[in-house]
Order: structure tokens, then sequence, then C-alpha cells
């Protein structure tokens, strides 16, 4: 496998390349030229669009789950109060492990088979897991637990699939110069698509309420009904994007880069900034380098390359470990310190507390997530991906030290509950203005197109994994010494890995202002 300049990524001689592949190489940067110097047009909104209603699926189909599995309890928990520990752990837990399969599997079959060919299908994956929970239901075999952990980690392997594609298809798009601004307002969708869960929680409670609270005892087949359409309406913006997803062209870079057919690249090119459509043409094949395992062997194992995945590996771990500790507990936390706990008791507690949790939600994300994020959209192409994602690991460390040794005299007094609320939030908004977002950027920039989408797979499927541990270890941890006793240790414990965030940003390039393939020396 030889590269532009006659060597090898291992570094031998090969043969210099002929004056047609020279002529076919020059086409291929003018051509990416092209893309890089676009204008902003309706081609890349429509691209932010198609790409980030997958990111408010996902959203709401992984956060729903926080205020939905407290209906599950109160449903179905032997006590009718809240889910057994490892029920609980088990249907929050089933999406992250079935993300980290997809992140995966998708990343190497999007730069493998193409990102046209894979996209939309990871979405009907997440369509019909996310009815089929709504229709789950108890049986002489299995429990809805059961059930609903099978669902939800096939809907994981769709919700995984969506972060490398997503990632690689707009970052290949975009130009240059606002290609952090279209990634970002991609992945910020991730916001509004929580917001949409709480939302959609506070008006489903609250058109329950009558008969949630008609007798004494509470209704928990009104409960019930709750949690089957705040779960269900999650495949409903999935239905709404699956034809624009299967209808977006293949991007350049890869007909070029992987199917190495530079004048059909050329021809999407056109249609692309001009909104028309082309016909498949013949092969004109450019001389560029061959995925393998060998090659991605050789290519990785060089220090330069090798230290730029364990740096995006790694912060996307450590990020993840507070990021979905704190997402999917938000609920747990919320109670812990009392904020908004029901005063009442029977049926009215019971609707009280699912207010509570809903509106506690939705205060969260319009506070904290959703600013993040924008403020992240208005800056990264300015500011720059490093400065963004070191100010927030540098920021949350403190906050996290804040919130986690002072907890105890923080929830004592109203005041000092008012003041970890507050505390919540900004730890929210700096996740978001700061290294969740660049997280998810920075892999889909800074790897050569064809190992672009494997990269980010991996980098994100190792976030994932830090999840999967934030989960489990929340859940086995937050009891000890009495009900949700430990928390304020679990925040210590956030604190410490978003220290180590900041040593990993380190091994981490800029990628301001530079094409995809600079960053790649392709």
């Amino acid at each position: 496998m030889t590269s532009e300049k006659g060597s090898s990524v291992s570094g031998e001689p090969v043969p210099q390349l002929n004056a047609t592949s020279r002529v076919l190489d020059e086409r291929r940067r003018a051509a990416l030229q092209e893309v890089d110097n676009a204008k902003f047009s309706w081609f890349h909104v429509k691209v932010c669009f198609v790409a980030g209603v997958g990111f408010f699926t996902d959203a709401y189909d992984i956060f729903a789950i926080n205020i939905a599995s407290t209906m599950l309890g109160y449903v179905y928990a032997s006590n009718h109060k809240s889910l057994s520990t490892n029920a609980g752990l088990g249907v929050k837990v089933a999406t992250p492990v079935g993300t980290l399969v997809g992140q995966l599997l998708f990343g190497w079959l999007a730069d493998v088979i193409g990102r046209k060919k894979m996209y939309g299908f990871e979405l009907m994956i997440i369509i019909f897991a996310t009815f089929a929970q709504a229709l789950s239901a108890n049986g002489p075999a299995v429990t809805i637990i059961g059930v609903l952990v099978v669902w939800r980690f096939l809907m994981g392997i769709g919700i995984g699939g969506d972060y490398p594609l997503s990632a690689v298809i707009s970052s290949e798009f975009a130009n240059t110069r606002t290609r952090g601004r279209l990634m970002t307002a991609v992945f910020a969708f991730q916001g509004w698509g929580q917001l949409a869960a709480a939302v959609i929680s506070v008006i489903t409670v609250a058109a329950y309420r009558d008969s949630i609270i008609k007798d004494v005892s509470p209704n928990f087949n009104a409960v019930d009904h709750c949690w089957r359409i705040l779960i269900g309406m999650g495949c409903v913006p999935g239905v709404i994007a699956l034809y624009f997803r299967l209808t977006i062209p293949e991007t350049p870079r890869f007909t070029m880069d992987i199917e190495r057919n530079i004048q059909q690249a050329s021809r999407d090119i056109e249609g692309m900034l001009s909104l028309k459509e082309t016909n498949d043409l013949g092969p004109e094949k450019v001389n560029a380098p061959v995925a393998s395992w060998a090659d991605f062997g050789a290519y990785f194992g060089q220090w330069k390359n090798m230290k730029v995945l364990i740096g995006t590996a790694y912060s996307w771990f450590a990020l993840d470990i507070a990021f979905y500790g704190l997402g999917l507990n938000s609920s747990i936390i919320l109670e812990a310190i009392g904020f908004g706990s029901a005063v009442s008791t029977g049926s009215q507690g019971v609707y009280d507390n699912l207010m509570n949790i809903s509106v506690g939600n939705v205060i969260l994300s319009i506070a904290g997530l959703i600013p993040g994020y924008w403020v992240s959209f208005f800056l990264i192409d300015s500011w720059g991906r490093k400065p963004i994602q070191l100010m927030g690991f540098i920021v949350l460390t403190a906050l996290f030290i804040i919130m986690g040794f002072g907890y105890d005299v923080l929830k004592a007094t109203k005041a000092g509950r008012d003041g970890f609320t507050f505390l919540y939030c900004l730890a929210n908004f700096f996740q978001n203005f700061g290294p969740n977002v660049t997280t998810f950027v920075i892999p889909g920039e800074v790897y050569p197109t064809r190992y672009r989408s494997t990269a980010h797979g991996i980098s994100a499927a190792t976030g994932k994994l830090g999840a999967i541990v934030a989960q489990v270890g929340f859940a086995q941890l937050a009891n000890i010494h009495g009900t949700n006793a430990f928390v304020g240790h679990i925040l210590e414990i956030f604190a410490l890995f978003m220290l180590t965030g900041i040593f990993s940003t380190l091994l981490i390039p800029e990628s301001k202002g530079k094409s995809l393939e600079e960053l790649s020396e392709e």
C-alpha cells in the first residue's frame, strides 16, 4: 500500500507515482478543495438535520429510561416503590452495552462497505426496538424487565451505529471553516432529545393525573400507560428521518479514497454543491492507500498516530464516566438531595414524585445541557477543540470536588440544596461546553478516510465502556451505608476521572481550520 509521496505507511520505499496517477491526484486535491472551500448551503443544513435527528432520537431513547425506570418500579416492583438494584441496573446499562457493540460494528462497516449503504439501517434497528419496548409485557417464562433488557440492548446497537456514521458523514461533507460548528450542531440535537423526553413525561403524567390519584391507593395501570407512551414516542422522529437517511449521497471522500473513483466523486461534489442528482459513472481510479488489517496495524503502530487514538478514546471514556453517571441517575441524585421530594403519600405522592422528577429533568436540560451545546457551537471554530476540552475537564474537576466533598454539608439545608442544584446544572453545562462535544467532533476529523469511521467507533465505544463502568459502579456503590448515602463519594470519583481527562487531552492535535487531509496527512 502506497502513499502519494511514494512511501509506504511502514516507511519502506516504493515506486513513484506515474504521470497518470499524478494527474488524478491533482484532480482529487482540486475536487476536495471544492468541498473544503464551499459556501454554507442548504445541502449542509440538510446534512445537519438528517444526522442530527438521529442524535435527537438516540438521546430521547437513552435518557427517557431515567424517568421510565421510576414508573416501572411503581408498576412492577414487588413493593410498588422502586426496582431492585439489579433490575434498575439492567434496564439502564443494557443500552450502553449495545451501543458499544454498535459503535465498533458500524464504525468498521462504514469504512468497508460505505457510509451511505449503512446509513439508515441503524435507524431501522432503533425504530423497531423502541416500538417493541412499548409493547413489552410479563410472561410465565420471563419478566418484563428481562424483555426490556433484550430490546434495549438491540436498540443500543442501532444507537451505537449512529455515532461514527453521523460524525463521519457530517465531517466529510462540511467545509473547513465551519466544520466544527456543523458537527456540533448535529451533536447538539442530543440536548433537545433529552429535553423532549422530560417534556413528554411531564405532559403524559399530567394527562393521567386524574387516573393515577382517583383512589387512595395509586392506580398503577395508569402509570403503566405513562411509561409505554414515554418510551414509544421515541420512534416518531426516527420514522420521520428514515427516508432522508436512505437517500443521502455517499461522501466524496469515501468514493475517492476507498472506492478510488475520482470521476464519480467529482460529479457527486458538483451535484452536492448544486443540489442536483447525479448518475453513477464508470471508475477512473485514483492511486489511494487501501485499508487492510496489516495497514491498520502499521498506521496505528506509529506512536504519532497511536497517541491520538489513545487521546480520543480515553478522553471519551473519562467524560462518559461522569456524563452517564449523572445523566442516567439524575432522578436518584435529585431525590437524594431532597429536590422536589413529594410531601404527600398514597396516590397523590406517586403523582407528585413522577411530576417532580419530570420537571427536575426539564430544568436540568434547560439550565445546563442545552446552553452548553450551543456555547460550544459558537466558539468551537474560533477558540478551537483542544482548548474547549481542556477547559471543560479542568472546570468539571473543580465542580465535582466541591459537590463531592461538600455533599453532606450542602444537602443539610435548603440553601445548600439550592446551591447543589446550581452546581449540578453547571456540571451539565461544562460537560457540553467542554469534552462531551469535543470528544465527538475530534475523532471525526483527525483520522484518514480509510479508518475515520473505524477509529471514531473505537473512541466512542471506549466512551460507552466508561458509561457502563459508571452505571454499574453507581448502582453498586450508591447505597453503601444507607439509601443513596455514598452518592457524595461517587461524585469525588467522578472528579478523579475528570482530572485524568486533562492529561489525555494533551495527546490530541488541534484540528481547527485544517482540512481533513492536512489532519490525516493524506
